[in-house]
């Protein structure tokens, strides 16, 4: 019989992710006790609650059948070379235009889209992006090339 191999490896990942978040937690913050709860107390508790939920995700499905994983090569390849194009091209290029090239990028992954659908994408993002992180958060990121 074949698991249901998704909710195996997601429960899994919960699992590993709370439990590594709460052992961190509890090695570098005071935990207190319940009636003076210390600054590690939440993050513990999260950590562990977490790993808790990915057993009750990944235990059943250990028990009943799931399709196979079928993996999109092209998807994947579009989606992370647009992340490692985005950090490349941040300071060079700045932040639209590194934006602009890994949204690009990332459309790659459906051939559904036509390019103008996939140039206005990028332009919608990356001035969203602009608007978010260096006009409202105020941070300090190349624009453009020129202003690097």
């Amino acid at each position: 019989m074949k698991r249901d191999v998704r909710d195996v490896l997601g429960g899994a990942l919960m699992v590993a992710v709370g439990a590594g978040a709460a052992l961190y937690a509890q090695q570098h913050y005071e935990l207190g006790e319940l009636r003076n709860m210390g600054p590690g107390f939440f993050p513990v508790a999260l950590g562990w609650l977490l790993a808790a939920l990915g057993v009750l995700i990944a235990l059943p499905a250990l028990l009943r059948g799931g399709e196979p994983i079928v993996l999109a090569g092209r998807a994947a390849v579009a989606v992370l070379g647009s992340l490692v194009v985005f950090g490349l091209l941040l300071k060079p290029a700045g932040l639209v235009l590194a934006t602009v090239a890994a949204v690009l990028l990332a459309s790659l992954a459906d051939a559904r889209y036509r390019w103008r659908t996939r140039l206005l994408t990028a332009g919608v993002i990356a001035a969203l992006a602009w608007l978010i992180f260096i006009a409202g958060l105020g941070m300090v990121l190349p624009t453009w090339p020129w202003s690097a």
